[in-house]
């Protein structure tokens, strides 16, 4: 992995913006500050989609704690609550909040809640090759792209670039469809946000990767998928989204993900356990605390991601408390 990016102007490619946007932390987020007597070992468990923001943080804190060892696997959100609950990681990464589900059974153990914390904001971007002429979707048609059940309301199944609108060599060309696969949190989001709750097409080629979604769009000229923006290349492009026909088509620009006009917004979190009323062990604490820094953030930026403004760090931190 590289350097740590500077402070101040950063560069960063986000959700289908067709260029690059000059993004700024917020300069009311503090910077980390390191204190004395931090070591140990720490597991994360958990989303794929936040594996390198992951390994990023624990680089940049390995270098002011020499001492600390951090493990990373993210081999899909559905892994973090049972990892958290067994005691097996202090830190559970998810790219979708936790199910009822899984919240009851952390507490069924613990007899509290584990604490959830926003480190980040992503788009679900829909990806198509960088070839390809379409520029926009509807949230009915992603729908009836890679749903069955059509819960949006389109009258009719997409199977062909035709049907969106394409014409000559691509006219006829069937759409060649790649998702993720059951335990990622990415998949549960898209299917609970753009497909209502649908079913997925059993064309859908499941990735277990987000990486591995862009990389076979990148190779399959007439193949579309949905990923995290940080995984984004210069092999694909992502398209304009809009919530209805005839409505406001949001590239994913910083300011329409905060607000929520791009419709597959959402935030990127990471679980802990922390007993009520009891102080986090410090080597986690510190390692949260440095999430939510200056320093902190621009490895969310450096990862392509988007970073929180100051109001919400602070938030996250008083969680810590």
């Amino acid at each position: 992995m590289n350097r740590m990016m500077a402070a101040g102007a950063v560069l960063a490619l986000v959700a289908g913006g067709v260029q690059a946007q000059q993004l700024q932390l917020d300069p009311a987020i503090p910077a980390y500050q390191r204190t004395s007597g931090v070591s140990g070992n720490l597991n994360s468990i958990g989303s794929d989609t936040m594996n390198n923001m992951m390994t990023l943080w624990a680089e940049a804190f390995r270098k002011m704690y020499p001492n600390v060892r951090v493990q990373v696997e993210g081999k899909g959100s559905s892994t973090a609550p049972p990892a958290l609950i067994a005691g097996t990681a202090q830190f559970g990464p998810m790219s979708r909040s936790m199910k009822g589900a899984e919240i009851d059974q952390f507490e069924q153990k613990y007899g509290y809640k584990p604490t959830q914390l926003r480190t980040s904001y992503d788009a679900l971007a829909v990806y198509v090759s960088k070839d390809n002429p379409i520029e926009k979707l509807t949230m009915a048609q992603v729908d009836a792209i890679f749903g069955k059940s059509r819960k949006r309301g389109a009258k009719a199944n997409i199977t062909t670039w035709g049907q969106l609108g394409l014409t000559g060599d691509w006219a006829n060309r069937p759409l060649s469809l790649y998702g993720r696969n059951s335990a990622s949190g990415t998949y549960g989001f898209f299917k609970e946000h753009a497909l209502k709750n649908g079913d997925y097409k059993d064309s859908v080629k499941e990735q277990p990767g987000s990486a591995s979604v862009v990389q076979g769009v990148t190779e399959d000229r007439f193949g579309v998928g949905y990923s995290g923006i940080g995984y984004r290349t210069s092999g694909v492009k992502a398209v304009a989204i809009s919530e209805t026909d005839g409505g406001y088509y949001s590239n994913g620009s910083y300011e329409d993900v905060k607000s929520g006009k791009y419709p597959l917004n959402r935030f990127l979190y990471i679980y802990v356990n922390r007993a009520p009323g009891k102080p986090l062990d410090p080597l986690v604490r510190e390692f949260a605390k440095f999430m939510f820094s200056k320093q902190g953030q621009e490895v969310v930026l450096k990862d392509g991601y988007l970073p929180l403004p100051a109001a919400i760090c602070k938030e996250e931190l008083a969680k810590l408390e």
